[in-house]
């Protein structure tokens, strides 16, 4: 059964952590894991989150984009577990979008990504998955990427300028759109 699990914050050292392999994906544990993993992230209103955030250092995250208070705009998808994900090719395109973070709340961020990647990952039943992403799914992939190696959104800000609180961007972001 799922269980909701704390998401750790911005400052715990584990969430700085590069994260393992998983070697034995049908592994009990790791298949409880997902499951923790989907339900936490629906439940804090995200569309996305690393098994770091949670304090389990493994190379795995879901991207689970929907619409939501958080992210209004957001693309419908099955939540997907990609497991020791890769990023295969990119494009020369690199777009800023506004971003923010279970693992940092109340800021969001004005973060350069790749517009469009090619990733491979290893699904939740053990097949290899190739797939061309691009826009906001993209985006997602690439920040739950950052934190298997350490990186949260704001160590890819160019300025602080390009912070703002979570209550400025539903005020200001959100309601110009």
């Amino acid at each position: 059964m799922a269980e909701l699990v704390p998401i750790i914050q911005l400052g715990n050292p584990r969430l700085r952590q590069k994260a393992s392999l998983i070697e034995d994906i049908q592994e009990q544990s790791i298949q409880k894991l997902i499951d923790d993993l989907i339900a936490t992230v629906a439940q804090a209103n995200g569309v996305g989150i690393a098994a770091p955030q949670i304090a389990e250092s493994y190379r795995l995250f879901i991207v689970a984009s929907r619409p939501n208070p958080r992210y209004p705009n957001a693309p419908q998808m099955e939540p997907t577990a990609m497991i020791n994900p890769k990023i295969i090719a990119h494009s020369t395109e690199v777009v800023k979008g506004w971003e923010g973070c279970l693992s940092v709340p109340g800021i969001r961020g004005l973060v350069p990504r790749y517009q469009a990647i090619a990733v491979e990952y290893t699904d939740r039943n053990g097949k290899m998955q190739q797939q061309e992403l691009t826009d906001f799914i993209a985006r997602i992939f690439q920040h739950e990427y950052d934190h298997l190696d350490g990186i949260v959104f704001v160590d890819r800000l160019e300025s602080t300028y390009d912070m703002i609180t979570e209550q400025e961007y539903q005020q200001r972001i959100l309601n110009n759109t």
